[in-house]
């Protein structure tokens, strides 16, 4: 009898969806953050290109 109670007190216990739903909208999250912080590096990248070339033309001339 307190087996069947311990079993029926887990199907109706939510805290386990609960924290999957957290662990999902965190994953969710931080791919938004990886995605946004690639395209800031890559145009970084772009500018310090440009910064570099500036600076050996205006050394070499």
């Amino acid at each position: 009898m307190k087996l069947l109670q311990t079993l029926q007190s887990l199907l109706r216990d939510q805290r386990g969806a609960t924290a999957i739903e957290y662990g999902l909208i965190c994953s969710l999250i931080m791919i938004a953050i990886m995605v946004a912080v690639q395209g800031v590096a890559s145009e970084t990248n772009i500018m310090w290109g440009r910064v570099g070339s500036t600076l050996a033309n205006a050394t070499s001339g």
